[in-house]
C-alpha cells in the first residue's frame, strides 16, 4: 500500500500525550478526532484534536509515537485533484524537459514559496510552478515540459 506523508510528530503540547503536528498538510481532515493515520507500521486513531499556537494542529494518537515520526495516509484516501491540479508528491521523480527537447533534470522536491511554489531539480535548478513556465505535466509519461528561458541564470 502506497502512503503519503501528511505531517510529522512534533513537540509535546500539554501533559496528556498530545503533540504539535510539524509540516502539516493543508487538509485539516487528517487532524480531526477519529481519523486513522499511519505512524511507522501502525495505523493509529487520532483521539484528541485541537488547535495550538498560530492555529497549528495539535493531536493525540491512541498510543505514544516518537517525535519526528512521519504521519501518513494511504494515497487512495486522498481526494481527487481537479483538472491541471497535482499533489506535490506526484511531481517528485518526473523528468523536466525544456522546449523543444533539452533535458534539465528530475524533480527532487517541491519547495513552498511566498508568491508561488517551485520545483527543485537534481541538477540544482529551481523552476517556478507558474503557468508561463510550466507548459505541460504528464504523469503518464513522467515528464514536465517547461518554456525556454526559465532555466537560464539571471543577471
Amino acid at each position: 500500500m502506497s502512503r503519503v506523508v501528511v505531517g510529522r510528530v512534533g513537540k509535546p503540547h500539554g501533559l496528556d500525550g498530545a503533540f504539535f503536528v510539524e509540516e502539516p498538510s493543508d487538509d485539516p481532515r487528517w487532524f480531526s478526532a477519529g481519523t486513522k493515520l499511519w505512524a511507522g507500521e501502525a495505523e493509529l486513531e487520532v483521539v484528541v484534536a485541537r488547535r495550538g499556537a498560530g492555529g497549528r494542529p495539535v493531536i493525540r494518537l491512541e498510543r505514544d509515537v516518537p517525535r519526528g515520526t512521519p504521519l501518513e495516509v494511504p494515497v487512495d484516501a486522498l481526494p481527487p485533484t481537479g483538472e491541471d491540479e497535482y499533489y506535490a508528491f506526484q511531481l517528485v521523480g518526473l523528468e523536466v524537459i525544456e522546449e523543444p527537447d533539452r533535458r534539465l533534470g528530475r524533480v527532487v522536491a517541491v519547495e513552498p514559496g511566498v508568491a508561488n511554489d517551485a520545483i527543485a531539480l537534481d541538477s540544482g535548478l529551481l523552476l517556478p510552478l507558474v503557468e508561463p513556465c510550466i507548459r505541460h505535466i504528464d504523469l503518464g509519461t513522467g515528464r514536465i515540459l517547461v518554456a525556454p528561458g526559465f532555466s537560464d541564470p539571471t543577471d
